[in-house]
């Protein structure tokens, strides 16, 4: 994912109890052009929810490089691993329904699961699929599904046996994808449905985001989609000329995951099915129609930190700097808008576990 520049969706989501925010400047489209130019992302999206309600929901640049195919409130971008909170969702809901609980063994759903240690496989939650804390390298396991692969969801459980640990187990942080697919297998053993059935009939639907999807053929039929691009003709991928890449699913690089691999990365939204989501995580769960998707407790449960560990002792500093200054009643803005570049350039995905 790190090696193609897609474009991008940036859901921006203001929370500040009792306070209203100001409506964006009255530049403000202009000067996320202009940043979007820079970068050289051929298009994107921008989300903006105050108070629990969607203020903005408006799309930038283009589809596919070279056509005047319009970015809309409605066209669908791959979340990446923006999708791994859909997966934690998902489990939410189950939790709701009893069926399972955070703090059940991953065996007591699938029998079949073991890590190279037989202790760890006794002891590993479902908890523990989602917060990066199982002992396995950084990364372990994505050579299951990166570029793509054959691999069925199961054999992909099936395969993490064979893969050593890097530390001892909920020692350490270290990011990875591989458990998140176990984690959608567990929402099929338990439910009776895959996990892409299991998305779409008990998470987007219900939470009303009516473009979204989460099986790769039904967002390959959807007309309205950002294609991805990549710069791959340079001296190392990531550098040379930005073109449009190959999305029929038959390329020899195909610049998606593998089905196997779609509960870590495997969603796709347009902004306006952001905005409902970020107002539903705002609202502890509760739909902006009066439902829910899953409980406030549930909700606290996921947004709970679980890994601590120490920051580094100078702070990160952003890369990108505009050109141009930035008078001061653009501050809150410029913080925005910076982080909406920065989020477009091709980086290795990563994510805010809210689990």
């Amino acid at each position: 994912m790190g090696r193609t520049l897609r474009a991008s969706v940036i859901a921006l989501a203001f929370c500040l109890g009792g306070t209203a925010w100001a409506d964006p400047p009255a530049n403000f489209d202009a000067r996320v052009e202009e940043i979007r130019n820079q970068v050289g992302v051929p298009g994107m999206s921008v989300t903006i929810v105050e108070n629990g309600q969607v203020t903005l929901a408006h799309g930038y640049g283009v589809r596919r490089l070279n056509t005047n195919e319009r970015v809309d409130a409605d066209t669908i971008f791959q979340l990446g691993s923006v999708g791994k909170a859909f997966t934690s969702a998902a489990l939410a809901v189950l939790v709701d329904r009893g069926e399972i609980s955070w703090d059940d063994p991953v065996i007591d759903h699938i029998p079949y699961f073991q890590m190279y240690d037989p202790w760890v496989t006794r002891e590993m939650t479902v908890r523990d699929l989602l917060v990066h804390r199982s002992g396995l390298g950084l990364g372990a396991g994505d050579l299951m599904f990166v570029p793509r692969s054959s691999r069925s969801r199961e054999d992909t459980v099936r395969a993490l046996r064979h893969i050593r640990p890097a530390t001892s187990f909920r020692s350490d942080y270290a990011y990875d994808n591989v458990l998140y697919a176990v984690a959608g297998q567990l929402v099929e053993e338990v439910s009776g449905k895959t996990w892409e059935q299991f998305m779409r009939e008990d998470v987007l639907v219900p939470a009303g985001m009516r473009t979204a999807t989460s099986d790769r053929i039904e967002r390959r039929r959807t007309r309205n989609r950002a294609w991805p691009h990549g710069r791959r003709d340079g001296p190392m991928a990531g550098m040379g000329t930005q073109e449009m890449m190959d999305d029929s699913g038959r390329a020899e690089f195909d610049p998606e995951l593998g089905a196997n691999a779609a509960p870590a990365g495997g969603v796709a939204a347009s902004a306006n099915d952001l905005g409902r989501w970020i107002s539903i995580q705002l609202a502890r769960g509760a739909t902006p129609e009066g439902g829910r998707l899953f409980s406030e407790a549930q909700s606290r449960e996921m947004w709970r930190p679980k890994c601590m560990f120490r920051s580094a002792r100078r702070p990160i500093r952003w890369r990108l700097r505009p050109r141009n200054s930035i008078p001061m009643r653009w501050a809150g803005w410029s913080a925005i808008i910076k982080a909406i570049a920065w989020s477009c350039t091709p980086a290795p995905c990563s994510v805010r576990n809210r689990s």
